[in-house]
């Protein structure tokens, strides 16, 4: 399949988009942070992540949108960490106080390679030299889209030269049914604890029971307006299994299975009012839903979270499997 190109960078740099589809599903995905740009069901009248035809909108408030995020996925508290002795200071992107999705260069912002692709498979890599963003170690990371039997199959890869933490996720922003706030969506998680987190969004250490308070979603219920930027620590089990199952208004839904530990919930509540996006439409606060597979937030800090920490040599992987019920 070719790719087309999508636009331009500030710095001269094309990105180019390739589309693959099968089984009534059509994704399209653009060089520029390995990003799902638009997602596409036969028989559906709207695209179902948020996103945007325009590059430079992905330069502004629809950053990260659709991304392949990482060296870490989500926040580091003070952007930094400890590891065999020695202690690590990272890119700190937010509010100069947090490394967040790898840093300001990380790999939701740069610019992968489409390695290859078929009628209903594209892969794309990215090298990133020992000491970005201050991680150790140099990294070659792989992300592969795949449309199987209908569904859309998103396995992240990576390897480093030197032992150091990892965690990548896909931060597409769903929205199911058209509707402008999607927190009349229905959500169910296949969690009973999440990790409580302080004024900056940092887990506090503990693991908290999500029985008794807005975090319990092990039943379907709306989102409603309790406000989500939260890890789910997802229920134990081996490979692949399933997450969260999202329902629109007008009963499509989404179930999320994935062999990560634990999936992040973002309600998209600090999302401009007016900002453009796909088919001419206009996003504001709560437009959509992230529901992001991942190891925990700020892990490499946590000592009694899942071990975050790749060894040299030795692969990393996240498989989320995305598919569609009506």
């Amino acid at each position: 399949m070719s790719a087309e190109e999508f636009g331009t960078l500030p710095d001269g740099r094309a990105i180019e988009r390739v589309t693959i589809s099968g089984g009534g599903l059509t994704a399209r995905i653009m060089t520029f942070g390995a990003s799902l740009q638009d997602l596409r069901l036969e028989g559906e009248d709207r695209p179902l992540v948020l996103g945007s035809d325009q590059l430079e909108d992905y330069m502004g408030p629809l950053r990260y949108f659709g991304a392949t995020v990482g060296r870490y996925a989500n926040r580091i508290a003070g952007g930094r960490f400890s590891l065999n002795g020695r202690q690590y200071q990272l890119d700190r992107n937010e509010a100069a106080r947090t490394c967040l999705h790898g840093g300001s260069q990380g790999f939701g912002v740069d610019v992968w390679t489409l390695a290859s692709s078929t009628a209903d498979r594209a892969a794309f890599t990215l090298h990133q030299p020992d000491g970005h963003m201050g991680f150790p170690g140099a990294v070659e990371a792989e992300v592969i889209y795949r449309i199987v039997d209908g569904a859309l199959e998103i396995c992240m890869q990576a390897v480093c030269t030197a032992d150091c933490p990892v965690s990548m996720a896909n931060h597409a922003y769903f929205n199911l049914d058209g509707s402008a706030d999607a927190r009349e969506h229905s959500l169910r998680i296949a969690a009973a604890h999440y990790t409580p987190v302080d004024d900056h969004l940092i887990p506090t250490g503990e693991i908290a029971p999500v029985e008794g308070t807005d975090f319990d979603f092990r039943n379907a219920r709306p989102i409603g307006e309790a406000g989500y930027d939260h890890n789910f620590c997802l229920d134990e089990g081996t490979g692949l299994r399933e997450a969260a199952e999202l329902t629109g208004t007008n009963g499509l839904s989404l179930r999320v299975e994935t062999d990560a530990p634990g999936l992040q919930v973002y309600d998209l509540a600090h999302l401009p009012e007016g900002t453009r996006g796909l088919n001419g439409r206009s996003y504001g606060p709560n437009g959509g839903i992230a529901m992001e597979t991942q190891n925990w937030p700020d892990a490499p800090n946590q000592p009694n979270f899942p071990e975050a920490v790749v060894k040299a040599g030795t692969p990393y992987r996240n498989l989320t499997r995305l598919s569609f019920h009506r």
